[in-house]
């Protein structure tokens, strides 16, 4: 019984033997899969590029124009030495006035991609658009650029419930839009006496710089306004391509703009009439002719070009305080006086509409006003 029992163990184990052997032989047979070790790859930095400059390879500092802050002092901060900013400035003065640095305005610095971060450019934007460089990495070059600029046209329409500028802005639309619409129609419609289901249409178009960054309007390529159910069209047109000038036409061809501007002012009052017989209590009340309109305004308030003209005057003279002269062609002349201050130099073309001096109180007068002069000659 003992040695029966002892040979069923053994068998016991011998079948197991067996079993194991195969299952390790299949083993072998068997290729088991090795997960590969994961692939890192390494992407190059991506170049950046802004006013010209590979930004990459320089430490970029950005900021704005804060109080107190001049060219010397931003520099000076930056570790730039008196004589090197005496230097940069000297070279820089005939095509940029470093002076004229504005508060708020942002400049960017390029400096050094080292410990040291040393500023190798100063560039200031003034506007969206533009740009000042002051290079001095080498040479010390100093250049106005402009960024690329993307016009899109655009349109909107709309009906009047209350004003134009409400219009505009019901429709997603810029409330510039609206004072641009205004200038267009300035000589055919009064934009404050609009009526209610009033309907207009415009075709404009805006700036983007970079394709990003809003830019503003840049102008009204054609425009449709039903007021009091009459219909009245604007087409713009370049009149003169040296000049730049480009004028609106109605749709029979006539130009919307007419020969003077009736108030190239926004006055408060007329405060006196063209008046050949008046007599003026300051002259000892004797006649005195008034040969212009003197119109009441705040002060500061913008004074515009009735026509466009070429500026033969422009300066303080007695009782017209500080005045411009105009000339719009061989008959006619205009005088602006009374300006607290004068925009327009002698020798500029200005077109109709364009500021060229304020409301001020210079000159033989008592309140804020300015006073003009039409005719061949003359002053007041």
């Amino acid at each position: 019984m003992e040695h029966s029992g002892i040979g069923r163990l053994g068998k016991k184990h011998l079948i197991l033997l067996i079993l194991l052997t195969a299952l390790y032989s299949c083993k072998e047979d068997v290729e088991v899969p090795v997960k590969a070790p994961d692939t890192v790859v390494v992407e190059a930095p991506k170049e950046i590029y802004e006013f010209g400059f590979k930004l990459n390879d320089y430490v970029v500092k950005r900021d704005t124009i804060q109080s107190g802050d001049t060219f010397g002092k931003i520099l000076e901060r930056n570790n730039i030495s008196y004589p090197k900013i005496f230097e940069i400035s000297e070279k820089a003065k005939d095509s940029f006035d470093i002076r004229k640095l504005q508060l708020g305005k942002p400049y960017t610095l390029l400096c050094t991609n080292d410990s040291l971060q040393s500023p190798r450019c100063f560039i200031y934007q003034p506007n969206k658009e533009e740009y000042v460089v002051i290079d001095f990495q080498d040479s010390i070059k100093t250049y106005t650029r402009r960024k690329p600029i993307n016009y899109v046209e655009k349109e909107v329409s709309g009906v009047i419930t209350s004003n134009i500028s409400e219009a505009m802005e019901k429709q997603g639309a810029s409330v510039i839009l609206a004072y641009k619409m205004s200038d267009v129609y300035a000589w055919t419609i009064d934009f404050s006496r609009l009526q209610v289901n009033d309907k207009f249409k415009v075709v404009y178009t805006e700036k983007y710089i970079d394709d990003t960054i809003y830019a503003g309007i840049d102008n009204i390529k054609a425009a449709f306004f039903e007021h009091n159910k009459e219909p009245f069209y604007a087409f713009e047109y370049e009149t003169d391509s040296v000049l730049g000038l480009t004028e609106y036409f109605n749709d029979e061809a006539k130009n919307l703009r007419r020969a003077f501007l009736k108030a190239p002012v926004k006055f408060k009052r007329i405060s006196s009439r063209y008046n050949l017989n008046r007599r003026i209590s300051l002259y000892g009340n004797r006649v005195r002719a008034h040969k212009g309109t003197d119109f009441t305004a705040a002060l500061g308030t913008p004074i515009l070009a009735t026509a466009n003209g070429t500026v033969i005057e422009s300066k303080k003279r007695g009782g017209n305080g500080n005045y411009v002269k105009i000339k719009h062609n061989a008959t006619y002349t205009t005088q602006y006086l009374h300006m607290s201050r004068r925009k327009a130099k002698v020798g500029q073309f200005v077109k109709q509409g364009e500021v060229i001096g304020y409301v001020g109180m210079t000159g033989n007068t008592s309140v804020h006003m300015f006073a003009i002069v039409s005719g061949k000659t003359g002053n007041k």
